[in-house]
């Protein structure tokens, strides 16, 4: 691992033979690697969709939250409220459209701040003609109005997201199979997040990883799971290729 020391804030580790910016196809997770949330919005929508369906009350209290899917998260609040298996695995589709109805109701109280670097680093690729999609665990929905609210709906053409895929390595699969029909059975696929969870679904797939320390995880927490490249932010990366060919 190759690390280069831009400043004395910037952090950068990159493998000898990776190419950080050659791939053919990108899949960017969303929250604490393109954008951060400011508002309770989608935090919210959990327990709103839970309540409007069912009428059981349910926190979030506990449950980690970086790095998981919405699925996942709302099953795990369901089994700690102690709502029925059964109540859920009926009314599961229903919750997950309330909560989707929530976040578009409230859409006007998103209060999104852009990552460092992060418009720069999506034009650096497009211009280098690579395929860009999002591999999230929000669901569709919230996470495509996110992707809008932020005004990055431009850079991408399609996504993966945690409606039908609890666990992070199959959603991952999913859009990584979807890049490929786009772009060619042979291309390269690389994700782009934030936590550990992203590093070991990415590598569970066989696929190479940019890990951006801008969400909760630390560089060194990051740098430990072994991603390909290893960044303190979008903006810190687009810097290593400045001044070259």
């Amino acid at each position: 691992m190759q690390t280069t020391s831009l400043s004395t804030a910037a952090r950068i580790a990159i493998e000898p033979d990776f190419a950080w910016d050659g791939q053919d196809a990108y899949l960017f997770d969303i929250d604490g690697t393109l954008l951060r949330s400011r508002d309770r919005v989608h935090f919210d929508s959990f327990a709103a969709g839970v309540h409007r369906v069912t009428g059981f009350e349910i926190t979030l209290g506990g449950i980690l939250l970086h790095g998981n899917t919405d699925t996942a998260i709302l099953r795990e609040a369901c089994r700690q409220a102690g709502i029925p298996a059964q109540v859920l695995e009926e009314r599961v589709d229903a919750i997950l459209e309330a909560m989707r109805n929530s976040v578009a109701e409230r859409r006007h109280e998103l209060d999104l701040a852009l990552m460092p670097g992060v418009e720069d680093v999506l034009r650096h690729l497009a211009q280098k003609s690579a395929l860009l999609g999002v591999a999230t665990g929000n669901l569709e929905a919230i996470g495509w109005i996110k992707i809008e609210k932020a005004g990055l709906r431009e850079w991408f053409r399609f996504g993966g997201f945690s409606d039908h895929f609890p666990i992070r390595g199959e959603l991952i699969a999913h859009a990584a199979w979807k890049a490929r029909e786009m772009a060619g059975r042979d291309a390269t696929v690389c994700v782009v997040g934030d936590t550990p969870r992203d590093i070991e679904a990415a590598h569970s797939n066989f696929l190479p990883v940019i890990a951006v320390a801008t969400g909760r995880s630390s560089f060194d927490e990051l740098l430990e799971a072994k991603p390909e490249a290893c960044v303190s932010s979008l903006a810190d990366l687009l810097a290593t290729v400045q001044g070259r060919p």
